[in-house]
């Protein structure tokens, strides 16, 4: 199921994925990242990358990738709404076009819901634009948590399970500047911040984060600034 895509022309404002089935099932969100920056940066985080395939697993001794991912808790929405810049993300068809920086605004809702913009600048200068909406999955014994689930679908569609993707706060900083958001299955990833260019540093903190967790960090491309 296609999101349609609202284009326009003008100055980019930042961009964000756009929905399809596959947008549905895995974050599309909000989150929101694209295409590699400089080829300098891209070489530097690409350096420990190796030694970071190494992780050890579990000390059971099963795989990282069998380990369940934890989600922060608890989430203040409120704190975490308004916009974030994509740094990083693993590779995504749905945002295959955007060539320029990317951005995604949340903004809570009346009824406990929040609204997701998510925008990309494209090759042709434009822009594509999607809007959905993300819903709190509730996490016995964990009060906040950062769960959610987001549609890009129409809403007379939202009873469908299939049109509602994960999207799970990873890691997020105690002043909400840099999150890490991904989904259970690890195929989907992206690194946030409320800074248009995060310092490389802390980006690659995160990385360093997701790789431990059991996410295929050397697959991992840089949005364009």
């Amino acid at each position: 199921m296609h999101l349609r895509r609202h284009r326009s022309s003008g100055p980019a404002a930042s961009p964000a994925p756009f929905d399809d089935r596959r947008t549905s099932r895995a974050i599309g969100t909000l989150a929101t990242a694209f295409v590699v920056g400089g080829v300098a940066t891209w070489l530097a985080l690409g350096a420990g990358r190796t030694a970071r395939a190494q992780l050890p697993g579990p000390p059971d001794g099963a795989p990282l990738m069998r380990a369940p991912l934890q989600v922060v808790a608890p989430v203040d929405l409120q704190r975490y709404a308004g916009i974030w810049h994509e740094q990083a993300r693993l590779p995504n068809r749905f945002q295959k076009q955007c060539t320029g920086p990317v951005t995604a605004e949340y903004t809570p809702q009346p009824d406990g819901t929040v609204q997701v913009r998510n925008r990309c600048l494209r090759p042709d200068g434009n822009f594509d634009e999607a809007v959905g909406t993300a819903r709190v999955v509730p996490v016995a014994g964990q009060p906040g948590a950062g769960r959610l689930e987001v549609r890009f679908a129409p809403a007379w569609l939202g009873w469908l399970p299939m049109v509602w993707g994960d999207y799970w706060i990873l890691k997020l900083d105690r002043d909400y500047q840099v999150a890490l958001v991904g989904t259970p299955d690890r195929e989907y990833l992206w690194v946030l911040s409320r800074a248009p260019r995060l310092e490389d540093a802390a980006l690659q903190a995160e990385l360093d984060y997701a790789a431990s967790l059991g996410f295929d960090t050397a697959k991992v491309v840089l949005t364009a600034r």
